[in-house]
């Protein structure tokens, strides 16, 4: 049982959120953009936590399923929840792909591949400016000020 809130934020809520991103967060979480490969920061992040989404901070993947897939992006054979994610056809540049949006605020997080590593086979390849990162143990950011499940500690 998903213990998460997964309403989206209000307007002004967004509009409040938006305007702490930087330009390359903003162009790839609300423009769907890419950034660059091998430059993420967390690219190479072998700390225990959760990554989450860096808008509405949701929990997206543990670091558990993190995994170096050589690709330039970090990449995860599993999300924290499925219900977490939502999946877009994405037909752009000639090719089909299939997008991957936080499931409560609707940004653009990468592309999802059915190339990873078991149990799976996924590779969730995600934009580090898409993600925040709390350490194992830390309460995680709640910015909508939900409470509950929101301000747990990561685990």
């Amino acid at each position: 049982m998903n213990t998460f809130d997964l309403t989206p934020p209000t307007d002004a809520q967004r509009r409040e959120l938006s305007a702490g991103l930087s330009g390359d967060e903003r162009r790839v979480l609300l423009e769907h953009g890419t950034e660059a490969a091998f430059c993420g920061v967390f690219l190479d992040n072998k700390k225990d936590g959760v990554y989450t989404c860096r808008l509405c901070a949701l929990p997206l993947f543990r670091s558990n399923a993190k995994f170096d897939s050589g690709t330039g992006w970090p990449s995860f054979f599993e999300p924290f929840d499925v219900a977490h994610i939502r999946t877009i056809r994405d037909a752009s540049y000639g090719m089909v792909r299939t997008e991957i949006v936080c499931a409560r605020c609707g940004s653009h997080l990468g592309h999802v591949f059915p190339d990873g590593p078991p149990p799976t086979g996924d590779r969730h390849c995600l934009n580090s400016v898409s993600l925040g990162f709390t350490e194992k143990g830390q309460p995680l950011p709640d910015v909508l000020h939900r409470g509950g499940a929101e301000a747990a500690p990561a685990e």
